[in-house]
């Protein structure tokens, strides 16, 4: 397996989510510098990351980023308290230094309109909209888990029990009337590893993991769950 390349990542505020993202990647071997001034939060910092992470500045001051590395970092991750000072520090890495990715964190859900290209910002994180996100999800795709996003969230790795009853029971795998963009990745029968051929069969029980597109989700489930009543039939 091929080893995954280092990056440097510049992180603008240690509180919770830059300290959690820190130890994240340098557990990963990546090269980071978390920029922080509040003392309590640095007193905290200091005792969960290594000495070299930490460089005491306010990041919303050209001349500490500068003396932070900026110019050589590959992500600045925006993780302060106020989203005016994230949007700042996104538009002026892109525009002022060419950090080639920028990620924002969203503190208050009704600022997230501004966090777009107009500022620079690649990638936003509103927890409010993921868990939002997460709760539909649950409560449309019955017993379908949601493994890993991929491709930014457009396609994703899913997992599956086929339900007694469902549309997939006894039928081979190339007779399986899959959404377009759906692969099926894997099938887990009684503990055992099945390679998906075409043609493989599904029982109840099986646990299928597939590959789709975030479109097709919902048709991707309903083929693996319950049988949906006809109108007037008994339940």
């Amino acid at each position: 397996m091929a080893e995954t390349r280092s990056m440097f990542v510049l992180i603008a505020g240690g509180g919770r989510t830059g300290a959690q993202l820190a130890s994240f990647l340098v557990s990963q071997h990546h090269e980071v510098v978390v920029v922080e001034h509040r003392p309590q939060i640095l007193a905290h910092i200091h005792r969960e990351l290594p000495t070299e992470v930490v460089f005491e500045g306010n990041a919303t001051d050209p001349d500490v980023l500068e003396r932070a590395g900026i110019r050589r970092a590959q992500v600045l991750a925006a993780c302060m308290q106020g989203d005016a000072d994230n949007l700042a520090l996104c538009f002026i890495a892109r525009s002022r230094y060419s950090v080639p990715r920028t990620i924002a964190t969203i503190n208050n859900p009704r600022n997230a309109w501004l966090f777009d290209q107009h500022f620079h910002v690649d990638v936003a994180v509103n927890q409010a909209e993921i868990l939002a996100s997460l709760i539909e999800q649950e409560m449309s795709l019955g017993e379908m888990m949601t493994l890993l996003k991929l491709r930014r969230g457009r396609y994703s790795l899913v997992e599956d029990k086929i339900q007694p009853g469902s549309r997939a029971v006894g039928v081979a795998l190339r007779d399986l009337p899959l959404p377009p963009k759906a692969v099926i990745a894997a099938i887990i029968r009684q503990g055992e590893i099945v390679i998906p051929r075409g043609q493989v069969t599904f029982d109840a029980g099986d646990e299928v993991l597939a590959i789709v597109d975030e479109d097709e989700v919902e048709e991707l489930a309903a083929i693996f769950g319950h049988p949906v009543p006809i109108v007037g039939e008994p339940r």
